[in-house]
């Protein structure tokens, strides 16, 4: 039986360097099993050198495109591999790591080479706005602030997103957002409006509790901003999948859904902050990326 062809591309900003490269390395040569699997490991130099190098390995009938990092690389490998015969693998080593949550990838590095290994492939949706693919989630309003000012932070980690939360929450003022979700407009007052694919925000946050990524349809979570008194019994609800039972979030299943703004604004797209003209277009892709699941 011919070996299947396995590509890793690693992150340095957020995936294993430096020694941990070389620790990495021999963790690979000892977990993957050799019977079955040909494999590179690449260390990306650049911004979108992983989206180069997903889109060769496309070409070059790669069985499986791993992406070691967090959701912003696992966006970037997966952009070439929508619509391919190339599989998504994932090793989380990012900040937030939503998809890994969602599909249950484990974190620690010798389990994710296992679940390579089994090579169990799940058919996920994904969705594109204005023609820019995520996986994930992506938002507008409030959270695209916070996703703009996280990537500019020095500092990584839950805490220090929590604090760019807490500094910039109170002067916030909510916008009304004029949305056609399937072809119904509708005007709706939002602290922010995220468009998940699956149920993270990131560090096992989850906005929208029943979105799964192979149900054709995105979750439209419009969130309205929580007073300071509630914010203490609402928050924890993100972490035990209740959230959406709150008065704060309404969530419409949609297939299309564009949101008419003619300005520039920051999209929060799997954690990364996009600038892009409105309107903006989320349309649903059902079926069309490969990716390795536990």
């Amino acid at each position: 039986m011919e070996k299947k062809r396995i590509l890793f591309l690693v992150n340095p900003a957020s995936g294993p360097q430096n020694e941990d490269a070389a620790v990495f390395a021999a963790l690979v040569s000892s977990q993957i099993d050799a019977t079955l699997f040909d494999y590179e490991i690449v260390t990306t130099q650049y911004a979108l050198q992983a989206t180069e190098l997903s889109k060769k390995a496309v070409e070059q009938d790669v069985d499986i495109v791993v992406a070691v990092g967090g959701d912003g690389t696992v966006n970037e490998v997966a952009s070439s591999l929508i619509g391919s015969h190339t599989a998504l693998g994932i090793i989380p080593a990012g900040s937030g790591n939503g998809l890994a949550h969602h599909l249950k990838i484990p974190f620690n590095l010798s389990d994710s080479l296992t679940t390579i290994n089994k090579g169990r492939i799940l058919l996920m949706d994904t969705v594109s706005v204005n023609d820019v693919p995520f996986l994930s989630i992506a938002g507008i309003g409030f959270d695209a602030l916070v996703a703009d000012k996280f990537a500019g932070n020095s500092t990584r980690g839950l805490m220090s997103y929590l604090n760019i939360v807490s500094t910039e929450y109170n002067s916030y003022k909510p916008l009304e957002y004029e949305l056609t979700i399937d072809g119904k407009k509708d005007t709706y007052k939002a602290l922010f409006i995220s468009f998940a694919n699956s149920d993270q925000f990131g560090y096992n946050t989850s906005i929208a509790p029943e979105a799964r990524v192979d149900d054709g349809l995105m979750d439209v979570c419009i969130v309205s901003k929580i007073p300071l008194y509630s914010i203490p019994f609402v928050a924890p609800m993100l972490l035990v999948r209740q959230v959406h039972r709150t008065p704060f979030v309404d969530i419409i299943k949609a297939s299309e859904v564009v949101v008419h703004i003619n300005e520039e604004l920051i999209v929060n797209i799997d954690g990364e902050p996009v600038t892009m003209k409105g309107p903006l277009k989320f349309s649903l892709i059902p079926h069309s990326l490969k990716v390795v699941i536990p």
